[in-house]
């Protein structure tokens, strides 16, 4: 009984200070892939504000080509319902007549 009272705290101590070393170790190796990846993060984010101007040209364009279309739609639905209602209303004319 002498023993393991003298042995289990030796084995305790070995495995707290060997788990003490791999949490050290881990330790280092994440903060050399968190600075890996901010570097990363930076060149991404400079190669895409690169290309906002290209992004922001063509949201102008779909705006314009958007605005455009609209026109021609309201023009046609505007053509459309004139020429409609004129029937219609000529229709009416001929109804009341007789």
């Amino acid at each position: 009984m002498e023993f393991w009272l003298s042995f289990l705290p030796l084995v305790i101590y070995v495995l707290l200070v060997l788990l003490l070393i791999v949490g050290i170790i881990l330790g280092i190796k994440t903060i050399i892939t968190m600075n890996k990846v901010d570097e990363l993060v930076d060149n991404v984010n400079t190669k895409v504000e690169s290309l906002n101007s290209v992004f922001s040209i063509i949201d102008f364009t779909t705006d314009k080509i958007a605005l455009f279309t609209d026109k021609i739609v309201n023009v046609t639905s505007s053509l459309f319902s004139k020429f409609s209602f004129r029937k219609k209303i000529k229709k009416g004319d001929e109804n009341e007549e007789e």
